[in-house]
């Protein structure tokens, strides 16, 4: 995630009132309610009553058979450490040749131009899918999120030049590599016939609702239906007919304009005002100024299709799924084959999406599905206190979506999903991060990373699913869809986990819920995903300071967790300062390709992956078992 993913309030400062205390107290009254441990496995989650439902999942009496490796300690180290039994290597760093006539990444920093990185892999990597194409090949798709300036630049972002905002637009994007299977493991091959870089300026087409509507119209699209690139992509999905879903997160950080430029409160909303998060694309690139193109931020804060397959296809814009700072998109079929994608967006006070595609999905013709994403109904997530839930809808003419409003139309409302969320009283969240859906079971999960001002703004009073006031530490909120159908209107929730520190805050609310321990604890819940056994990996993206609040949990890292046990072990540590981010697995489990972000930032001492004196990277690492077995077992 980038550095700079909360500029909502660099433009639009949140408004704090006097009442924190009273709202820590209601934090903790509420921790104390829902506090009854329990074993907690699918069939008990709707058996207990609302006021003895658990928090999180209380630890088996037994170890979880699904968790085979032996957990890790926490660490400080700049490298990558995984369990005993496993293997980490480096598959790519930003900056690396992605075609075998690019060149090579420089730590002469003066050397590397936007001509080079345009053929070299992105920077700051984070969601990825892997597509098998055949036993010996496959491709990965990368997301590329941001750029760190300090690193990237002499400079660091000082003094920019038109060439560096041209560079730094090259190294924003998706990365499209394939992959080989050779005798020591997957390979990227720098020959191959799929890989492809995507990025700011990549001509995209605009589908669905929102397409050819006035607030996408532009002086250098008049129709509004082709917009230049795509940027700050955080997570990603893809999908049973085989395309990769990319998701454009906190693309209002780059506009601003040094004119006076009044502000509507849409845009407000969605955090766009004159000052950017530092990247000066608007100095040196007029359709970023908002002076002069007061319309070009609407093109942005959209899931982007792309067909792997074909390095020639144009990526495709689905306005169908809303605008707002997407995470992920976690898609998956119903039982009537409807296709239902779930999705957070990723700020402070914001809501939990779902899409339902108004086809079904055909599996015996794959090309009738390709547009199944510009047609449905799009509903946001309301949590009851009672554990109960609810859908609703946004489509226009409903729930107060109406002219009288001012919504006049489906393609507004989309435009605006976030203004038309607040209206219809959906729940406000902790930063929804990403959500996964659980392989064999109707179990959705959702990351909620933080929220600095939960329980100080009016309008993020301590609620059911986000218990905690001024919540550092995150937790993840389960639910089940009724009768097990993920299209339809009501589900049932709880907490899996609240992360936190029990060796500095024991006894209260802030030291998580009872399947954290000493020796598993974490902040920042961020990137999640199951495999196919079952497993459900937790990514982090928080504090490492290693201090105060956050004593003795060292770098960030990735976990496994039994979601019906509730036991949680850590499986990977980071180096230092990163984010580890982004995971896929291969068909047969036995690699795991997870993404290691801004290692370094913010001047920490770091030289990963090259060690030495190299300017730190972030980088695509492979994980195997020694003994050639899967992942986790």
């Amino acid at each position: 995630m980038s550095r700079f993913e909360h500029q909502d309030e660099l433009n639009h400062p949140r408004e704090e009132t006097p009442e924190f205390t009273q709202m820590v107290e209601q934090g903790v009254s509420r921790r104390r309610f829902l506090g009854v441990g329990a074993a907690f496995g699918a069939v008990a989650f709707f058996a207990m009553a609302p006021i003895s439902r658990s928090i999180a999942a209380a630890l088996a009496p037994t170890a979880s058979p699904l968790l085979g490796f032996k957990a890790v300690p926490a660490s400080t180290a700049d490298k990558v450490i995984v369990p005993e039994g496993y293997q980490v290597e480096r598959l790519i760093s930003w900056g690396d040749p992605l075609f075998a006539d690019a060149a090579e990444f420089s730590n002469q920093l003066k050397n590397n131009t936007a001509a080079n990185q345009q053929r070299q892999f992105g920077d700051n990597n984070d969601g990825m899918s892997f597509f098998p194409i055949d036993q010996q090949t496959a491709i990965l798709a990368v997301n590329n999120e941001y750029s760190n300036y300090e690193l990237m630049f002499e400079h660091q972002g000082h003094k920019m030049t038109a060439a560096d905002v041209q560079y730094a637009q090259a190294a924003h994007g998706v990365s499209v590599m394939t992959l080989t299977k050779q005798a020591q493991g997957w390979r990227f091959d720098k020959n191959g016939r799929f890989n492809r870089r995507i990025d700011a300026n990549t001509p995209m087409r605009i589908s669905g609702p929102a397409k050819g509507h006035a607030l996408l119209q532009t002086r250098a699209d008049p129709k509004g239906e082709i917009a230049l690139g795509t940027f700050n992509n955080c997570a990603n999905g893809m999908t049973p007919w085989g395309t990769y879903l990319t998701c454009e997160e906190n693309f209002n950080g780059y506009f601003g304009s040094d004119a006076q430029v009044d502000i509507s409160s849409s845009f407000a909303r969605y955090g766009i005002g004159t000052k950017d998060a530092g990247y000066s694309w608007y100095k040196f690139d007029p359709r970023f100024d908002l002076a002069q193109e007061p319309n070009e931020p609407h093109r942005f804060g959209w899931v982007v299709e792309i067909d792997p397959l074909d390095p020639k296809a144009t990526p495709i814009k689905r306005t169908a799924l809303g605008r707002f700072k997407h995470e992920n998109a976690e898609l998956v079929i119903a039982e009537d084959g409807h296709v239902v994608v779930y999705l957070g967006d990723d700020e402070r006070g914001e809501h939990i999406y779902r899409f339902v595609s108004r086809n079904t999905y055909n599996p015996t013709d794959q090309a009738a599905n390709r547009n199944l994403l510009d047609d449905g109904e799009l509903f946001v997530a309301r949590f009851n206190e009672d554990g109960s839930g609810e859908w609703l809808s946004l489509a226009h003419g409903q729930n107060g979506l109406t002219p009288d409003n001012g919504f006049q139309s489906q393609a507004q409302i989309l435009i605006h999903a976030r203004l038309a969320a607040t209206q219809v009283g959906a729940t406000t969240m902790d930063r929804p991060e990403w959500v996964a859906v659980h392989p064999h079971e109707p179990m959705v999960f959702c990351t909620l990373t933080n929220n600095k001002n939960r329980g100080i703004e009016t309008h993020q009073a301590v609620n059911g699913p986000n218990p905690r006031a001024e919540n550092h530490y995150g937790q993840i909120v389960r639910w089940l869809p009724s009768a097990g159908q993920h299209n339809a209107k009501d589900f049932q929730w709880d907490l899996f986990l609240m992360a936190g520190n029990p060796e500095v805050h024991g006894g209260t609310p802030y030291a998580g819920s009872s399947n954290i321990t000493g020796d598993n604890m974490f902040n920042s819940p961020d990137g999640i995903g199951f495999d196919q056994g079952g497993r459900l990996w937790i990514q982090s993206d928080g504090n490492y300071s290693n201090q105060g609040d956050f004593a003795g949990q060292g770098n960030n890292q990735m976990l496994s967790a039994d979601p019906k046990t509730g036991e949680i072990r850590r499986f990977l540590t980071g180096p230092v300062a990163c984010e580890i981010t982004g995971l896929a697995f291969t068909e047969d489990h036995k690699s795991l390709f997870i993404g290691v972000q801004h290692p370094g930032e913010k001047g920490a001492p770091s030289s990963f992956p090259m060690g030495g004196a190299a300017v730190p990277r972030s980088s695509v690492m492979v994980i195997t078992r020694t003994d050639g077995g899967v992942i986790g077992a």
